[in-house]
């Protein structure tokens, strides 16, 4: 069944296929140390340690800090070469958050998520932030975290047009949006910093921990 036209704010330079784009591996960060930094501190400061991790749109590497501890992570991405050259993984998933939003884990999988400069690409993105709130156990923190870098061809348009303030509330909206979430909260890592380094933002939420009905 082919899928409905996109919304003129989820279109994207290059429509052709992810698998396409992302075939070859490219084994670098995309993000420079001073951010790859303050990423992993906003990671230590949310996640559980100990846990179960998803990490979403995974690549060459996760950016979990050391302190972080986690009993697994959980790497669902496009390449595979990439997955597999990073250490942090113990489990490596190949699949397109945007052809189907829908993840192959059951529900109440994991202990939090993170997703790492990727959230731009999203093209269904209200429908995987839910399918994020499925996997997740109730309480547990999906941490979204973005800079100013990106694949021009690959960014969403609803992305280019928007400075980072507006940015970030377009992600609070996908939180929101998803119904999945409560507890939403910002992140600003975007000062300029000496050395200088790229600017970091992240949004998290928690899971809804019961249901409001009760």
């Amino acid at each position: 069944m082919a899928q409905p036209p996109k919304p003129d704010f989820f279109r994207r330079i290059d429509e052709s296929d992810d698998e396409l784009f992302y075939q070859y591996p490219r084994l670098v960060v995309h993000i420079d140390d001073g951010a790859i930094a303050k990423a992993g501190e906003i990671y230590a400061g949310v996640l559980p340690a100990g846990g179960v991790i998803l990490d979403l749109m995974s690549s060459w590497r996760s950016h979990l800090p050391e302190r972080v501890r986690p009993a697994k992570v959980v790497g669902l991405g496009l390449n595979r070469a990439e997955m597999e050259d990073n250490p942090a993984l113990g489990e490596i998933v190949v699949h397109n958050v945007n052809q189907n939003p829908r993840m192959p884990f059951a529900d109440g999988t994991f202990d939090g998520a993170v997703m790492t400069v990727s959230v731009q690409y999203l093209t269904r993105p209200i429908e995987l932030f839910a399918d994020v709130g499925r996997v997740l156990k109730p309480g547990a923190p999906f941490i979204v975290t973005f800079s100013n870098r990106m694949f021009p061809t690959k960014a969403v348009a609803l992305w280019h047009g928007a400075n980072h303030d507006q940015r970030v509330t377009v992600v609070r909206s996908y939180f929101a949006e998803s119904g999945a979430f409560e507890r939403i909260e910002l992140f600003d890592r975007g000062a300029p910093t000496d050395p200088p380094s790229d600017p970091i933002w992240a949004v998290a939420g928690f899971k809804i921990a019961r249901d409001r009905t009760e």
